[in-house]
């Protein structure tokens, strides 16, 4: 099959924008299952990180229903996306293009934080912020994973 160019990167950085540990847990979740990305990372091979990593995503989810959450356009929080979708961006480039993938990545994760941010506002607003979030989860899970699985080989 012919590699997609950049668009998984940005896809994973638009999956980014709304739930900020999901690109890293879906991208550790296919290592665990024997896949391998197009871009070189040794980083995604170690245990840490990908135990870590699906740790963060599983707790990112459940933290987000609180009512003491933080907006995810806080400070941390970009800094979270930035670091996931640059790390996930290059992982889903093609060999050799990891850099291009991580600034794709990243320049689709921070200005979309902003939209999904207000999408979820309006959505909590109708339906409350447990239904809004879990909603929203579901919703970027599938994506993250239908990027990552349609991106990544069989080693």
């Amino acid at each position: 099959m012919k590699q997609p160019g950049l668009l998984p990167s940005a896809l994973i950085g638009a999956v980014a924008s709304a739930r900020s540990m999901t690109p890293m847990a879906t991208l550790a979740t296919a290592r665990l299952a024997g896949r391998r990305t197009p871009g070189a990372l040794v980083l995604l091979d170690h245990p840490l990180f990908k135990f870590g990593a699906l740790a963060m995503g599983v707790g990112e989810l459940f933290g987000d229903k609180m009512k003491s959450a933080p907006d995810r356009t806080v400070f941390l929080g970009l800094l979270a996306r930035v670091m996931s979708a640059g790390i996930a961006g290059a992982a889903l480039a093609p060999r050799g293009r990891e850099r291009s993938g991580a600034a794709v990545a990243v320049t689709t994760a921070v200005p979309l934080a902003y939209l999904t941010l207000a999408g979820r506002k309006r959505a909590m607003t109708k339906k409350g912020q447990t239904p809004s979030g879990l909603l929203e989860d579901a919703l970027i899970v599938a994506a993250g994973a239908a990027v990552v699985a349609l991106t990544v080989n069989r080693r």
